[in-house]
C-alpha cells in the first residue's frame, strides 16, 4: 500500500478497539506498517487480521504498559520484524466504567488511570526514544476533554490525561532538536469507553453534543484516524507541542 505514510512504521498501543483501531485502519490505508500493541491477545489479533486484509503490513505484539518490560519487549519485537520506529502512538488507558464523584475515588482507581495512561505514555516514550531519534519520528499521544474541560465524574482519568499532556509539551521542547515532534490529540469519538459511559448516563451524549458545531460524536476511524494520520505525517514536519481537539468543536462551546 502506498500513501502518506508509506515505509513507515507506526506503534500503536491500546490497539485492539476503540480509538487505536481506528487510527491503525486509518494509518494502514495510508501505507504504514502497524504494530497494535494489546493486552488483549483476541482483539489485538483480530485488527492485526483487519489490516493484513485491507492491504496493509501489520504485526500484534502482546503489551501491558504498566510493565516496563513487556513495553521493552514489545520495541525489541518491533525492530526485529521491521527494523525501525518511526510514528508512536499511545492510546492504550483504562479507567472506571462507570462515571466516579471526587469523594468516590479510590487510590486504586488513580492507581489504574496513573499507570496505564501517564506512566504507560511515558514508558513507552523513553523506551521508543531512541529509535524515534534515528528516524527523526513522531508521538502521538491521546489526551481527553474530560483533563481540557474537567468532566464530572471523570477526575483522576481527566488528571491522567492532563498529566500526559504536560508530559508531551516537555518532550516537545526536550526532543524537538532531535527531530522528534510531539503532538496531543483530544477526541471525541464512539470508542467502547464512551459507549460504557452513556450506557450508565446516557443523558452525557446530549450534554456532548448540545451546541456543538457539528452536533455529533465522530467516527474513530473516519474522523480520528485523519487527525493522527496528519500528525505522524511529513505534513505537521513543523508542528509540535500542540493539542488537536478532534472533538466536532466541543471544546469551543465550554
Amino acid at each position: 500500500m502506498s500513501g502518506k505514510l508509506e515505509d513507515k512504521v507506526a506503534i500503536i498501543t491500546g490497539a485492539g478497539q476503540g480509538v487505536g483501531r481506528g487510527i491503525a485502519r486509518a494509518m494502514a490505508k495510508e501505507g504504514a506498517r502497524c504494530v497494535v500493541a494489546d493486552f488483549n491477545d483476541e482483539s489485538g489479533s483480530a485488527v492485526v487480521t483487519e489490516l493484513e486484509a485491507m492491504g496493509g503490513e501489520a504485526l500484534f505484539v502482546h503489551c501491558d504498559v504498566t510493565s516496563r518490560e513487556s513495553i521493552d519487549s514489545a520495541v525489541a519485537r518491533t525492530l526485529e520484524v521491521f527494523g525501525q520506529i518511526d510514528v508512536l502512538v499511545n492510546n492504550a488507558q483504562r479507567a472506571p466504567l462507570t462515571p466516579t464523584a471526587v469523594m468516590d475515588h479510590t487510590d486504586e482507581i488513580i492507581d489504574l488511570c496513573f499507570e496505564t495512561g501517564f506512566r504507560g505514555s511515558f514508558r513507552f516514550m523513553q523506551a521508543a526514544y531512541p529509535h524515534l531519534k534515528a528516524s527523526r519520528g513522531n508521538i502521538i499521544n491521546i489526551a481527553s476533554g474530560a483533563g481540557l474541560e474537567g468532566l464530572e465524574g471523570q477526575a483522576a482519568y481527566g488528571a491522567a490525561k492532563e498529566a500526559i499532556r504536560a508530559l508531551s509539551k516537555s518532550a516537545a521542547r526536550e526532543w524537538g532538536r532531535d527531530g522528534i515532534n510531539v503532538n496531543i490529540i483530544c477526541p471525541l469519538a464512539n470508542s467502547p469507553g464512551v459507549a460504557s459511559l452513556l450506557k450508565y448516563a446516557p443523558e452525557m451524549e446530549k450534554r456532548m453534543t448540545a451546541g456543538q458545531p457539528l452536533g455529533r460524536i465522530g467516527d474513530c476511524e473516519a474522523d480520528i484516524g485523519p487527525v493522527a494520520v496528519f500528525l505522524a505525517s511529513e505534513d505537521s514536519r513543523y508542528v509540535t507541542g500542540h493539542t488537536l481537539p478532534a472533538d466536532g468543536g466541543s471544546s469551543m462551546i465550554r
